[in-house]
């Protein structure tokens, strides 16, 4: 008689435990909490702009009514006025002049000193990156007024030499410190390789690293022209006539009769179309250098 042997039937295996699924109802809520909020700040942050858009291209005679008027036929007669009455073409070239020479020549200065300071650290490079921050945060007033007495004793004052120089000495710290960033980022190894192959210090700089800081030079070109082109309270004191800039006029129009407050307004508007223009065609360039330099310090 044989014996059959039955195989013992597997356990039954629990399914693992899943985690029990959000309330959908709960999410969407906090969706749409967020959304809101988010359309709240930007309305927030638009609607000086788009209230300077309207009185600009309102006719006087309504720009300024108590309740405002939000139907009306818009006109262009601020903005012609500005081009036909002013100098403002003159004061919109200077601005350009000044931002352009600043970046320059902060660039120039800055991309020696940040590699020099991210390639030998030490005490020394220390001391001078705690000088450059204590600098850039001092009060303006501390900063422009002996600037004011040097431009009158070298006979520069009210030139654009003189706003650009004085806009370099005031955006150096932050160039520095943002371009020494994007070096660190920069392994030593290539400076150790070009070395080998027989380059300088100024020749790893100009062949190697430039070449490779493209988005850490651009980025800090960027913040340093914006800077320069928005700048106010430096060129007031250090112009007069001859190298005033924009964001001066734009001051010098306030308080007038309501022709020149809707002309500084115009003024205001073709002062900050470009800028946003101008950042919106850099953004990618601006992210991808921030992130770049955002890793080591």
């Amino acid at each position: 008689m044989s014996v059959v042997q039955e195989k013992a039937a597997p356990a039954a295996v629990a399914p693992p435990a899943t985690a029990p699924p959000r309330p959908k109802r709960r999410r969407k809520g906090s969706t749409y909490l967020v959304g809101g909020i988010l359309v709240l700040v930007c309305w927030a942050m638009l609607s000086p702009v788009l209230w300077t858009a309207m009185t600009v291209t309102k006719p006087t005679d309504v720009a300024f009514l108590d309740p405002p008027v939000f139907f009306y036929e818009p006109t262009l007669t601020a903005f012609v006025d500005l081009w036909q009455t002013t100098l403002f073409y003159q004061y919109l070239i200077n601005t350009l002049i000044v931002a352009l020479l600043s970046t320059v020549a902060a660039l120039v200065i800055g991309l020696p000193a940040a590699y020099a300071l991210s390639r030998f650290p030490g005490w020394i490079s220390a001391v001078l990156l705690i000088a450059a921050l204590v600098f850039r945060a001092l009060p303006r007033f501390s900063v422009v007024l002996p600037m004011y007495d040097i431009s009158r004793s070298l006979g520069i004052y009210d030139t654009t030499f003189a706003v650009a120089a004085a806009l370099v000495a005031i955006n150096q710290p932050f160039s520095i410190w943002l371009l020494r960033n994007f070096f660190a980022e920069i392994p030593k190894e290539l400076d150790e390789a070009a070395m080998i192959d027989g380059c300088s210090r100024f020749g790893i700089l100009r062949r190697v690293m430039i070449p490779l800081m493209g988005p850490g030079i651009l980025t800090a070109g960027i913040f340093i022209f914006l800077f320069a082109f928005q700048e106010y309270l430096t060129a007031n004191i250090l112009t007069d006539v001859s190298a005033r800039t924009v964001p001066v006029f734009i001051a010098t129009q306030l308080g007038q009769t309501l022709p020149m407050l809707q002309q500084a307004g115009a003024a205001a508007m073709l002062l900050t179309l470009p800028v946003v223009a101008f950042a919106f065609i850099a953004q990618r360039y601006l992210v991808a250098g921030l992130n770049a330099g955002s890793v080591k310090g």
